[in-house]
């Protein structure tokens, strides 16, 4: 039965998800532990529900259903990793908050990882219980695949496996339970869906994550080993580790007490401390920004259908995002059909910019034409997205270019002398909302 208290919001790819906002105080935003709802979880499992009351005691919790479970939509084309942190975006943005705390485990802690790092500002307080960074390092490939195969098959015994993990021969009683909510938040196409595209690697991320963290780790965790905490723990700067003893790994067995003081007691240190000056605007830091665009993309869906469409726009994401790992830039967001980047270094963005070129000039399925527009200057950072004419600049070059070509500004060629780059004069163009002219040049990318 549909809980009252749910409300809806929509992801920036059109997604409905449901939340719940209760209590008041200071906001803590908590990431669902794998796929079950926040108001079956309330009603079957009485230990959960206990559990968030008192951590709930003088804040406001927000929880929502991730995409494909619960009372949030079932139907679905994404469920990747960057699709999930989608949803916590779409419900920080409708709960309206500024800042606020994050809560999550299990395979939660990746996405909170990387909303943290890319909402800097938002993110007062983080905490991770028995979690991870890197997929890989818990299952591997073919455990994955056994597990999304029995749920497509079998999705009560599947629901039954997962259910157990959390201790079978300890907590017979609890893994049954368990089971039933899974059964109930989701069906078994989903979640093999899930399993199948599941490929989180934050570990390039918890250095950028600014906020003070609380890692909280079971030291015979049956499902994720200790060293996984251990490796968030070293990897985030701000970060404290609590090792406990236990294996069972759910948060409510066991000492389900001592993690729950840690956690109150660390968001009250935030709690006791005064609001931060209001500093939600900062101009200054020099940035080189990079936008790229799918040349054809409308045309591209209505051709393939939004299933296969889908598939090439997530190779489209997959390289577009390693070459921005490997060259230093910062996802700023993406727009479904392409990238805003920021640089440091205006030399990596070219770098960057030719290695894309490169790497969609021969794709091995459908063949992909992107743009790409770079410019130079001191953007407006606003919660972790860039604003002002420098931004607005990069957009309408990116706008200029043809497909496989890539368009810099004059400060940016400038930027770049005697750095080995060849850029071709394409002369002064007129741009909506700039009085002068723009000078452009397209960088020489082809070997």
């Amino acid at each position: 039965m549909p809980d009252p208290q749910a409300r809806y919001c929509t992801t920036e790819d059109g997604v409905r998800i449901a939340y719940r906002v209760e209590g008041d105080g200071p906001a803590l935003v908590v990431i669902p532990l794998f796929i079950e709802s926040f108001s079956l979880i309330d009603r079957m499992i009485p230990e959960h529900r206990e559990f968030m009351r008192q951590l709930g005691e003088g804040r406001q919790i927000i929880r929502y259903d991730m995409r494909g479970t619960g009372l949030s939509q079932r139907q679905v084309d994404d469920v990747s990793h960057l699709a999930l942190v989608r949803d916590v975006e779409a419900v920080v943005r409708a709960a309206g908050i500024r800042r606020h705390d994050l809560w999550a485990s299990t395979d939660g802690g990746p996405r909170a990882i990387e909303y943290a790092a890319r909402h800097p500002r938002q993110t007062r307080r983080l905490i991770l219980y028995g979690t991870y960074a890197r997929l890989a390092d818990v299952f591997t490939p073919d455990r994955l695949q056994a597990l999304a195969m029995l749920s497509r098959t079998d999705w009560d015994m599947a629901a039954q496996v997962m259910g157990d993990m959390s201790g079978r021969e300890d907590f017979p009683d609890f893994g049954a339970r368990y089971a039933a909510v899974y059964r109930e938040s989701a069906s078994g196409e989903v979640v093999a869906r899930i399993l199948e595209e599941a490929d989180a690697d934050v570990t390039g991320m918890l250095p950028k994550v600014k906020a003070p963290t609380l890692v909280v780790h079971r030291l015979h965790d049956n499902i994720y080993p200790f060293a996984c905490g251990r490796q968030l723990a070293a990897g985030i700067p701000t970060a404290q580790f609590l090792p406990l003893e236990g294996r069972a790994h759910n948060v409510v067995l066991l000492d389900s007490q001592a993690i729950l003081d840690a956690m109150k007691d660390f968001l009250g240190q935030a709690d006791a401390l005064p609001a931060p000056i209001d500093a939600t605007e900062t101009v200054g830091t020099f940035r080189t920004v990079l936008f790229t665009d799918v040349v054809g993309h409308t045309e591209m869906m209505s051709r393939l259908g939004d299933e296969k469409g889908r598939e090439v726009l997530r190779e489209h994401e997959r390289i577009t995002r390693e070459a921005l790992r490997a060259h230093g830039g910062s996802e700023v967001k993406t727009m479904g059909d392409g990238f805003m980047a920021s640089f440091s270094s205006v030399t990596r963005a070219v770098e960057c910019a030719i290695a894309l070129q490169r790497a969609f000039a021969e794709p091995e399925g459908e063949p992909l034409s992107i743009r790409i527009g770079l410019n130079a200057g001191e953007p407006i950072e606003e919660e972790g997205d860039l604003f002002g004419a420098a931004v607005i600049l990069a957009a309408r070059i990116a706008a200029k270019a043809e497909g496989g070509e890539i368009l810099a500004s004059d400060v940016v060629r400038g930027l770049c002398a005697g750095k080995g780059f060849l850029f071709a004069d394409t002369g002064e163009v007129t741009i909506k909302g700039f009085e002068e002219p723009v000078r452009l040049f397209a960088v020489r990318w082809s070997e």
